[in-house]
């Protein structure tokens, strides 16, 4: 698996991805899939220290398939936040259980650091084991549990708060 920068030309692949999460999970609590222009903008907007990698299979039928992607985005507005990240991974259904995702956050862990950034934190919501579980592996501990702040599908949504200090 390789892990690389992310390219405009990779936008149709991560808007499949990230769009099968809004339209049929909770894992993001977009509730109207993206556009292409958008989801173009969104990996124009995060280059540099505010990065946005892929996960591309290069060992099996599926060579050159996009299995995943991952970014770090800023933790909050404020200028006081700017040493703080948040981080995002999502993996292709296809390719789950494959150790994307550990590669992907991996790479973000590793990006953060040599930017120089002192916190990463990460938004799950309530219930994901398998990304909670994912980023307790990569280091991060859970330091809040914010109750029913979202909803989607008629739900009401918890959100479970973890941070890794870089």
């Amino acid at each position: 698996m390789l892990i690389r920068p992310a390219e405009l030309a990779d936008a149709p692949a991560i808007l499949d991805i990230y769009n099968h999460e809004v339209q049929t999970s909770v894992v993001t609590f977009d509730l109207v899939p993206r556009t292409l222009a958008e989801q173009e903008a969104w990996i124009s907007d995060r280059s540099g220290a505010h990065a946005v990698v892929v996960a591309v299979d290069e060992d099996t039928s599926d060579a050159g398939v996009i299995t995943g992607f991952g970014a770090l985005s800023p933790y909050r507005d404020r200028p006081g936040y700017s040493t703080t990240v948040e981080d995002s991974v999502y993996v292709h259904p296809d390719h789950r259980g494959e150790g994307v995702g550990r590669l992907l956050l991996a790479a973000l862990v590793e990006t953060a650091r040599a930017h120089g950034f002192h916190a990463m934190m990460a938004k799950v919501v309530g219930g994901h084991e398998a990304s909670i579980t994912l980023h307790a592996a990569a280091g991060f501990e859970i330091v809040g549990h914010e109750r029913e702040v979202g909803r989607k599908f008629g739900r009401w949504l918890d959100v479970i708060l973890m941070e890794r200090l870089l």
